[in-house]
């Protein structure tokens, strides 16, 4: 029986790892449950896991949550605040912690989670872009494991030696005989988009992906392709990818998730429905794999399999994020913060979906900031940054 933490538990991610586990309940017990504010989602999670704990980061919803767990008797202890998610992976009892808070806001719980030596299985690819080589340096320090289930770095992770994957973050893949990785993109809902309608876009149109089902924040991403970007970096920091290429490929199917490039000129690829469960389910049962109750995919269905070169007019976020690697972790930290607020601003439609490259832009361009030599300076740097960019952002809004 393995005990786990769900960090982020009712976005889509937290709902799909309680999707595969409710399907194994001799092997996987829920301890701990925390989410932003969506009360009647979390009591609904409460009546079928039963967890020991749950919080909510929201006060006023984590006070009604109690008051709803309480009529219903149910002795869960309910907490608020980020102080509480630290508290529930820090818990001797918890073995695994799932990491699926969005953004910069799970850098802490992550972080907590690697100092406490556990198993981590990563959703929250923010946590390594503002983490960068000094997020690597702690899994080394308290002997942590990171697994991706993120469909593109699951699909990398498995297609690795078992010795690297036991390293991850630092065997060099060019040991094994590695050339390149190949990360692949579906190119989002805007793939055949004139350029000059890219004006119009609103909110709904950016959050209806053509083949996946995701969280606002992530389907935005998707489609400015800034997704592809924080995953170009994960991909970088997570595989010790510094001496090997990684080549970034359109393919609007998602049904090749990733290749591996070898020296010899062989590829392998590794392929599978569009179904975040998949990679959930290999990293749960990590190092084995389990029979799943998923469809598998039917060649014979496949009409085709196509491949592009990114545009990157069509998709400047995409050249941004490259760009921020090469310059240094101070302008991850950058990219990441002005990624996160013009995303807000615009789900609010407070601003254009091509703002939101101009706004990342004008931040890079701008500010000026050192690169952290801790991770208490990330977290700092990150408040101070933020500071500046709605600075910026006041020049957008409309």
């Amino acid at each position: 029986m393995k005990n786990l933490a769900i960090l982020g538990s009712t976005g889509s991610v937290g709902v799909s790892v309680l999707s595969v586990i409710h399907q194994y309940p001799k092997l996987f017990k829920v301890i701990s449950l925390s989410a932003n504010k969506n009360v009647k989602m979390m009591i609904r999670q409460c009546e079928i896991f039963s967890p020991k704990w749950v919080s909510l980061k929201n006060e006023q919803a984590a006070k009604e949550l109690k008051i709803q767990l309480k009529i219903r008797n149910f002795k869960i202890h309910v907490l608020s605040g980020d102080d509480a998610i630290c508290r529930f992976v820090n818990l001797k009892s918890v073995d695994y912690v799932i990491a699926a808070i969005v953004g910069a806001d799970g850098f802490m719980s992550t972080l907590c989670a690697i100092r406490s030596g556990k198993k981590i299985l990563l959703a929250n690819k923010e946590s390594l872009v503002i983490g960068n080589h000094l997020l690597i340096k702690e899994l080394e320090v308290y002997n942590s494991v990171l697994l991706p289930i993120d469909s593109e770095h699951s699909a990398i992770f498995q297609m690795l030696p078992i010795d690297i994957q036991k390293k991850i973050g630092f065997s060099k893949l060019s040991k094994c005989g590695i050339k390149s990785i190949i990360l692949t993109g579906s190119g989002g809902p805007f793939l055949n988009l004139p350029i000059h309608k890219f004006n119009e876009i609103t909110p709904n149109q950016a959050c209806k992906h053509p083949n996946w089902s995701m969280g606002k924040k992530i389907s935005v991403d998707s489609a400015t392709m800034m997704n592809k970007g924080l995953e170009y970096i994960e991909a970088k920091l997570l595989f010790c990818a510094h001496d090997i290429k990684i080549e970034l490929v359109i393919h609007p199917q998602s049904v090749i998730h990733s290749m591996i490039r070898y020296v010899d000129g062989s590829i392998i690829a590794n392929l599978s429905i569009n179904d975040i469960r998949v990679s959930i389910s290999y990293a749960l049962f990590w190092p084995y794999r389990k029979i799943s109750s998923l469809p598998h995919l039917d060649f014979l269905k496949i009409k085709k399999l196509s491949f592009l070169n990114p545009n990157f007019e069509k998709y400047p976020c995409l050249k941004l994020a490259l760009h921020a690697f090469s310059s240094g972790h101070a302008s991850t930290i950058i990219l990441n913060a002005a990624n996160e607020i013009a995303v807000s601003e615009f789900l609010c439609s407070k601003i254009k979906f091509t703002d939101i490259y101009k706004i990342i832009d004008s931040s890079l361009n701008s500010l000026v900031f050192p690169n952290p030599k801790t991770c208490d300076e990330i977290l700092e740097m990150d408040k101070m940054i933020r500071i500046q960019v709605k600075k910026i952002i006041s020049n957008f809004v409309k």
